[in-house]
């Protein structure tokens, strides 16, 4: 049995969503279907719109302006190296124990051997070259998101003049590579000159760095010395690298930026913009074909709001039945009615993808199976963290269902915590006082008072406020209900026979306190067959038989099917269900 809290406006921890995300999901001239709260001030909102195409799902994150604090935008990468892909999901469960994060996939990339098609910088170092001709963002220290076409000049010296040299990319004939260790453990297998530099300062853009040659071999896979970097050249470039660079020379790298981004921390590729000044972008004139503007499908977003709060939207796709998906100039319309006043699309297609705390929001458009990805943008909070409760509805009432609520919160940090739960009499009782490690932490409540008696029914609060040892105090909070209304419900028999004339099933149930008492027979998907009672119930035990008929008078076929009783009272509403099967003769 599967007993649920049903509040007509979602979940309690959606109503601390901010009034502006609300807004902004209305003037997307759809419809919400579900919203909650991923973690303190971070909403999630699914949106449906129906157009003349189908009906277009949106997921919706809406997340403070990054700090660079507590809440850090940035870029991730598929096994913390720039070759090679990754699920989503994989990437964040791969940074749990830091952060809690919410993000979408991120940059367009070759799926072989899996490196992203634009920029990619994290801390301030250069890890990938911007794509020519399209759009790269850039996250400031203070939060600021800018859209903007960056190119890049990168170049080597040894003992001789300025040569020319790509950065981390697939091998090309005839250029020079500098290969550090954000690419991975070793450069590509491939004949050529590589010089070993065992140490290289980070990559920054528009600044020069400089390494010593420590080992010069002719054939790769060459390992790349965590810190370091490899030089690797082809063709006609060999032999200026083995001239100008040999074991014991100092080279010098400069990666320049146009425009100058320095001082950015964080940026990622993809492309096209989608809007500037508020404005939807209808023609970008930038580097892209046809068939990744104008086909519907699955895609992916990130924007800024006027008050610099952050949007991550995924448009789900590829499906006529569920999903159509948006054209390009279709999601930046999306990101203009969601109040995004700069945009810029991400990869597109089956990679399009959105996910919390390793588990998928969106619905995978490639046979329902999640792709791997390059790169990822990831929203991280460092705070306090509280999951959802175990139960939205305790009802310590003996039955076996929902007797014990199961409450558990994160730390990332050491941090003096304060667990509390508040009842709706305004009780209060303290469940963790102490300083504690990082990690998950679980606490159980069997809807008593300190006293051992019953605690109020009612809406009940649950708050974590921890200190951590940087300094940093964070609050979050659940809610969930105690009532014991409805309890014990089961169906006699288990296996129902369905004949003319006879009592198929009887369903019985307790009711603590009079309620308004609706009960269905449905299918194990939901679908209401027949209407067993919708009337007001005294406290007591109930009895309530089915005739084997669905709702037009015949009998039912042979099937799967669950009871369902919801119990409505000023205490409020709540549900169980029973299963069973029924077979004609």
């Amino acid at each position: 049995m599967l007993r649920l809290l049903l509040i007509s406006a979602a979940v309690a921890g959606a109503a601390a969503l901010t009034a502006g995300a609300a807004t902004a999901a209305h003037g997307a001239a759809g419809t919400i279907v579900a919203q909650s709260l991923l973690m303190p001030n971070v909403g999630y909102q699914r949106i449906v719109q129906f157009t003349p195409r189908g009906p277009v799902v949106l997921d919706v994150v809406t997340a403070p302006r990054p700090d660079g604090s507590l809440y850090t935008l940035a870029p991730a990468l598929s096994n913390g190296a720039v070759v090679g892909t990754e699920k989503l999901t994989d990437m964040q469960k791969d940074v749990s124990s830091t952060a809690t994060t919410v993000g979408v996939n991120g940059d367009f990339f070759a799926a072989n051997p899996g490196t992203p098609t634009g920029i990619l910088i994290r801390g301030g170092s250069l890890d990938s070259a911007p794509a020519t001709g399209r759009s790269s963002l850039g996250i400031g220290a203070d939060g600021t998101l800018t859209v903007a076409r960056v190119a890049f000049d990168g170049t080597w010296k040894g003992t001789d003049q300025r040569r020319q040299l790509d950065l981390n990319a697939k091998p090309v004939a005839g250029h020079t590579t500098l290969y550090t260790s954000a690419w991975g453990p070793a450069t590509p297998a491939e004949l050529g000159v590589e010089d070993v530099i065992q140490s290289l300062p980070p990559t920054r853009p528009n600044t020069v760095v400089r390494g010593l040659v420590t080992q010069v071999t002719t054939q790769g896979p060459t390992p790349i010395p965590p810190g370091g970097a490899v030089l690797v050249s082809r063709g006609n470039q060999a032999p200026h690298l083995t001239a100008e660079a040999p074991v014991g020379t100092t080279v010098e790298f400069r990666l320049t930026l146009t425009p100058n981004w320095s001082t950015m921390p964080y940026a990622i590729g993809g492309g096209p913009v989608l809007v500037t000044g508020g404005k939807a972008v209808f023609r970008t004139n930038e580097a892209f074909g046809d068939p990744i503007l104008n086909t519907r499908g699955a895609r992916s977003a990130v924007g800024q709001l006027s008050d610099g709060r952050i949007l991550l939207v995924t448009v789900e796709g590829d499906s006529a039945a569920y999903s159509v998906g948006m054209t390009n100039y279709e999601l930046a319309v999306a990101m203009q009615r969601l109040g995004a006043v700069n945009a810029m699309a991400l990869g597109n297609g089956s990679a399009a993808s959105m996910a919390f705390d390793g588990t998928l929001l969106s619905r995978p458009s490639a046979a329902g199976v999640e792709q791997p990805l390059s790169d990822a943008l990831l929203l991280s909070y460092a705070g306090v963290y509280a999951a959802p409760p175990a139960t939205d509805v305790l009802s310590p009432n003996g039955d076996g269902v929902a007797d014990v609520q199961t409450l558990s919160y994160k730390l990332v940090r050491q941090s003096q915590v304060t667990a509390t739960l508040t009842g709706p009499d305004g009780s209060t009782q303290t469940l963790a006082a102490d300083s504690e490690p990082p990690g998950v932490h679980t606490l159980q409540w069997a809807g008593l008072t300190a006293a051992g008696t019953p605690a109020a029914e009612g809406t009940w609060t649950f708050q974590v406020t921890a200190a951590d040892d940087q300094g940093r105090t964070t609050t979050a909070t659940r809610s969930f209900s105690l009532n014991d209304t409805l309890g014990a419900l089961q169906v006699t028999p288990a296996a129902a026979h369905l004949a003319a004339g006879t009592t198929a099933a009887t369903a019985t149930f307790q009711l603590a306190h009079p309620a308004t008492v609706t009960a269905t027979i449905e299918t194990r998907t939901g679908i209401v067959i027949a209407t067993l009672s919708s009337s007001k119930l005294q406290p007591g035990a109930q009895q309530l038989p089915w005739d084997g008929r669905s709702g037009d008078g015949k009998l039912a076929f042979t099937g799967a099917y669950q009871v369902r009783v919801v119990a409505t009272n000023s205490i409020g509403t709540v549900s169980l269900t029973a299963p069973f099967t029924a077979r004609r003769s």
